[in-house]
C-alpha cells in the first residue's frame, strides 16, 4: 500500500462532481473511499485527513501507483494559486468554501468521450447507469486470485468493441439516440481518427477536431478537453452553467456561448476550469437554474 501527503484536497466533492470516475469508479458510504478500474487494474484510494492511501490489484511498482494517483486526482495542481486566481468574486469565494478539495481529474480520452457524449440531455445518475451497464456488457473481463479470492475486472469497452456492435445492441444499455454517436465516433477511431494523437496539441486544434466526430458539440468538446487532456482553459457551457453566469456575472440577462466563452477567458484565463466546477457545483446546490 503506498501513501501520499495531501493538502487542500476532498475525495468525495472530487468524485462526485460529474467527472469520469463519477461514471465509473465507487464512492463507498463513508466518502472518503473510491474503487475504480483503470487498464485491467482494481486501484482503491482512501483519503485519511492529510493522506490517501492507495493500492492496486494486481499489483505494480509503487511508482507507477503512486503516478496514477497523482495524475488521476490532480495532485500536482497547485490549488492555492487556482484558488487565487479563480476567486475573483463573492460567488466563487463562497463555491470554494463549500466544496473545499474539488479537483478537476485527468482520464482517458477514449473514456472522457464516451461518458461525456452520454452527458447530453441527461443527468448523473442516468449517465453513471448506462456507462456502468455499457461496461459491463460490452468490457473485457478478466479475472486474478487475491488473499484467496476471485476479482473480477472489467475494461472500458474499446472503439473496436462498439464499431462490432450495431446501434441497437448499444443502445440496449439505455443510451438512447447517444447510441448512434458512440458507434459513429468508434468507427471512426477505427477507421483512423486517433484520440491519443491530440494529446499535447494546442486547445483550439483539439476542439476542432472533436467537433468533427458525430454528436460533440461546443459542450461535450470542452468537458472532453477539460478532464481527458487536461487542457484547464476549457469552460464547459451547457444550460445549468450558461443560466448560471448569467445570472451572477450578467444580472439575469441573456447571453451567446461565445460571450461566455470570452468572458470566462478574459476573467480565469488557463484557469477557468476550475471555475467552471465551482460555479456549477454552487449554482447546483443553489438550484440556480
Amino acid at each position: 500500500m503506498g501513501k501520499i501527503k495531501v493538502a487542500d484536497f476532498d475525495i468525495r466533492y472530487t468524485v462526485e462532481s460529474a467527472q469520469p470516475l463519477t461514471f465509473f469508479g465507487d464512492i463507498h458510504e463513508e466518502g472518503k473511499r473510491v474503487d475504480y478500474v483503470s487498464e485491467f487494474r482494481k486501484f482503491e484510494v482512501r483519503q485519511h485527513k492529510d493522506s490517501l492511501e492507495y493500492f492496486a490489484l494486481p499489483k505494480i511498482s509503487e511508482q507507477k501507483a503512486r503516478e496514477e494517483i497523482v495524475r488521476r486526482f490532480g495532485l500536482n495542481d497547485n490549488m492555492q494559486k487556482i484558488y487565487e486566481a479563480i476567486a475573483t468574486d463573492q460567488f466563487l469565494v463562497e463555491s470554494i468554501e463549500k466544496y473545499p478539495g474539488m479537483r478537476i481529474t485527468r482520464n482517458d480520452p477514449w473514456e472522457t468521450t464516451v461518458c461525456f457524449v452520454m452527458s447530453q440531455f441527461n443527468n448523473v445518475k442516468r449517465i453513471r447507469g448506462i456507462v456502468k451497464k455499457l461496461i459491463e456488457v460490452h468490457g473485457e473481463r478478466r479475472s486474478f486470485e487475491h488473499n484467496g479470492r476471485e476479482i473480477v475486472v472489467r475494461s472500458f469497452p474499446t472503439p473496436e468493441t462498439f464499431a462490432n456492435l450495431s446501434v441497437k445492441e448499444i443502445m440496449k444499455c439505455g443510451t438512447g439516440f447517444r447510441g448512434k454517436y458512440i458507434k459513429g465516433i468508434a468507427q471512426q477511431c477505427v477507421d483512423g481518427f486517433d484520440l491519443y494523437k491530440l494529446e499535447g496539441k494546442k486547445y483550439e486544434h483539439i476542439k476542432e477536431e472533436l467537433m468533427t466526430l458525430p454528436g460533440i458539440g461546443d459542450k461535450v468538446a470542452d468537458c472532453i478537453l477539460l478532464m481527458g487532456y487536461e487542457k484547464l482553459e476549457a469552460f464547459p457551457v451547457d444550460t445549468w452553467i450558461k443560466r448560471i453566469v448569467e445570472r451572477v456575472y450578467f444580472k439575469g440577462k441573456v447571453q451567446s456561448i461565445k460571450t461566455i466563452h470570452k468572458f470566462a477567458e478574459e476573467r480565469w484565463g488557463k484557469d477557468g476550469g476550475y471555475a467552471q466546477q465551482y460555479l456549477f457545483w454552487r449554482g447546483r446546490s443553489l438550484k440556480l437554474k
